[in-house]
Order: C-alpha cells, then sequence, then structure tokens
C-alpha cells in the first residue's frame, strides 16, 4: 500500500524527522490560504500522486510571491502528470502540498526497507541525492553505500554513524542525522513499511537536517495490525480493477498486454507470463487466486479478467493441488454462464480431480480450447491473439 507525500510526513513528524513547515490543498484557494499561513517566500507546490518523477514531469514549482504560488496551483490541480512511473497515460493530479522553501546546501538520498536476502534492514544513502538517483544507481553504484541492521538487536549507534560518515556530514550535522535515523528506523519495524525514502533529503546552509520528500509503502499482508494507515488509503491512486479484486481474496496486477491470465500460485504465475512472452505474446495481468479458491472466487477473477478491454484471449493455467480441477472448472462454467464468452479461453490444468474437471469443461457446451502442456497453452494463446 502506498500513500501520498503530505501524509507520510506526517508520519515522520510522530517519529520525530524534520519536514519542512506546510500541509495538503484541495483547491487552488486552500492553496493560496497555506502560503499565507507559512509566513514568506519562496514555497514549493507539489503534485500529489502515487508517482516518483514529479519534478521533471511540472508537478513541482517554487514560488517567489503569492501570485506565482496561485498560478502554479492553477497550472497543476487538474493537470493530467506523466511521469516513467505513471506511464503514457499519466495520473490526474486532485490534491497537492505546500510547504515552505529552505536553504538547500547539499541533497542526498537516504531509505530504509526490508532486504529479504539478507533477513535484515537496509539502511541505503547517497551523497548523490536527487532526481537522478536512478541514473547514479545505474552507471556509477559505488556512490551507494549499505547499512544492514539485524532486526533481532535493532539499529544501533555505529549503524547510524557509518550511514553518517559514508554521506560526508560536517561534524554538526551528524547529531541531528542519528536521531532522524533512529526515528526512520524504528517507524520502518513499527508501522510495517516496506520501504522508507527520501530523496532528496537536504543539508540546510546551517548543518540541519530536512526530509523535503518522502516516500513511505507498507506491507499489505500486515495492514490488518494498522487501521490508521488504511485509513490514509487513495483509492483514485488505485487500478479499479486491483481494487475490485482485493474485495475478492484475489491477488492481481493489472498489465499493458493483451492476454489474460488466471493461475493458482504466484510462482506459476511467473513462469506462465514468461512463456507467454516467449510465444510472441504480452500478459494483460497477473491474476493468482490462491490454492484454496472456490467457485465464487473464480467466478470474480474472470469477470474482473473480461472486463479489461484489452484483453483479447484469456489463459487458464491450474495445478490441482488444494484448488481442486473440478472447483475450477466450475467456476470457469458459472462465470461464462453469467457473463458470457467474449474472447477465446485456453485451459491447461493437472492435478487433483483433472479428469472431473475436464469432464465438466467438455459438458458446459462452451467453446473452450484445451492444453497438453504449458508451451502447448502458450502457442495456442498465442495463435489466437494473432
Amino acid at each position: 500500500m502506498k500513500i501520498h507525500e503530505y501524509q507520510a510526513k506526517e508520519l515522520f513528524r510522530q517519529y520525530g524527522v524534520p519536514v519542512p513547515n506546510g500541509g495538503p490543498a484541495f483547491s487552488v484557494d486552500e492553496a493560496v490560504k497555506l502560503t499565507d499561513s507559512l509566513g514568506g517566500y519562496p514555497v514549493v507546490v507539489k503534485a500529489q500522486i502515487h508517482a516518483g518523477g514529479r519534478g521533471k514531469g511540472g508537478g513541482v514549482k517554487l514560488a517567489k510571491s503569492r501570485e506565482e504560488a496561485e498560478q502554479y496551483a492553477n497550472q497543476i490541480l487538474g493537470m493530467t502528470l506523466v511521469t516513467k512511473q505513471t506511464g503514457p497515460e499519466g495520473k490526474l493530479v486532485k490534491r497537492l502540498l505546500v510547504e515552505a522553501g529552505c536553504d538547500i546546501k547539499k541533497e542526498l538520498y537516504l531509505s530504509v526497507l526490508p532486504d529479504r536476502s539478507t533477513a535484515k534492514i537496509c539502511i541505503m544513502a547517497s551523497e548523490a541525492g536527487g532526481m537522478n538517483i536512478e541514473e547514479v544507481a545505474a552507471e556509477t553504484p559505488e556512490k551507494i553505500i549499505k547499512v544492514f541492521v539485524d532486526p533481532l538487536n535493532g539499529i544501533q549507534g555505529y549503524h547510524m554513524l557509518q550511514a553518517a560518515y559514508g554521506l560526508n556530514l560536517p561534524k554538526a550535522a551528524i547529531k541531528p542525522f542519528t536521531k532522524m535515523l533512529a526515528g526512520l528506523y524504528k517507524m520502518c519495524v513499527e508501522k510495517d513499511c516496506s520501504l522508507v525514502e527520501i530523496n532528496p533529503l537536504v543539508l540546510t546552509g546551517d548543518d540541519d537536517i530536512i526530509a523535503i520528500d518522502a516516500k513511505i509503502n507498507f506491507d499489505d499482508n500486515a495492514m490488518f495490525r494498522h487501521p490508521e494507515i488504511q485509513e490514509l488509503r487513495d483509492m483514485d491512486e488505485e487500478d479499479p480493477l486491483e481494487i475490485e479484486a482485493s474485495k475478492f481474496d484475489l491477488n492481481y496486477i493489472n498489465l499493458d498486454g493483451n492476454v489474460g491470465n488466471m493461475v493458482n500460485g504466484a510462482g506459476l504465475a511467473m513462469a506462465t507470463m514468461d512463456l507467454i512472452k516467449q510465444a510472441g505474446a504480452d500478459p494483460a495481468n497477473f491474476l493468482d487466486v490462491g490454492g484454496s479458491a472456490s467457485a465464487d472466487q473464480v467466478e470474480n477473477g474472470f469477470r474482473i479478467i473480461l472486463s479489461d478491454t484489452k484483453v483479447k484471449a484469456i489463459l487458464i493455467n491450474i495445478f490441482g493441488g488444494i484448488l481442486r480441477c473440478d472447483r475450477l472448472a466450475e467456476g470457469v462454467v458459472q462465470a461464462a454462464t453469467k457473463i458470457g464468452l467474449k474472447v477465446p479461453i485456453v485451459i491447461r490444468m493437472e492435478g487433483t480431480n483433472v479428469e472431473k474437471g475436464r469432464q465438466i469443461l467438455a459438458e458446459s457446451g462452451f467453446n473452450l480450447v484445451t492444453a497438453v502442456d504449458l508451451k502447448d497453452a502458450a502457442k495456442k494463446i498465442t495463435e489466437l491473439v494473432a
């Protein structure tokens, strides 16, 4: 789960991480009132969407007067902001963050995130912060330092000093930096964050440390522990089909291709998408119905896939273990009966009650293409799309 920058900064304040004064605005009038309350210029007017690269896309402006602040708020609010992370379709800006400017001496990068390969919390930092951090990571990875913290022992002083010295901070900035980093680490653990990122983290002319950006992602599987975080969810920023799928406990991710996928198991789903690509087609989604899906869940998954107008064919690839093949077949027939078949469907299934499942499909009266194995399924679905 993602939240907006202004929401992330409110969490930062709760954990003692310094951020500029400011707040959200949902209209131009609110933005202008906020600039008046900040007590001086310049102020920064920022688009609030769940994507990075807003500055390069024209979604972040520095206003040196009240008139400029009103002008930029008018420009940004309601615009379709296109960045590398939004894709060419962009995202509609429905809210702003207006905050005080600050004296920037140096821009740094800092993040805290779980590292699965080491089973530790990774503190990642770089002196080369700012809008081009992706290029830094790709072209000069040696400029990025990593400090690993054992979550059983927690963050220690030497971890924070290692990060501070790696950033070549002046002596006066080390104490406020370590205090801030301790707060970030605590928040990451307590709130079950999958990513906490500040880019840029600013060193001011007075050697203060201020987070002028904030990005936090949360582990969806832990949200039952955090109703206060769930309240921050902005449905307008999420894909409608993914929201619909979540209502039925389905793992669905919308993609750009034209072949719909229904699979049980994340690993099998990844392998299926790879085979579709190798065969010359493109997956339109990732849909894992899970190992214990009911016929109703299969039906709802089927309905969600069909509601995507990009889908020209559907590949169902099931290995029947906990999810029996006959239950899957019942769900497919149930969905096809209620919704109707608008596109061709290729089904490959093996495992528990596979013969009964094939019988249900054969007697359904629908034109369903069966495949003997994964390679055959990928070939047939590609031919149907073509």
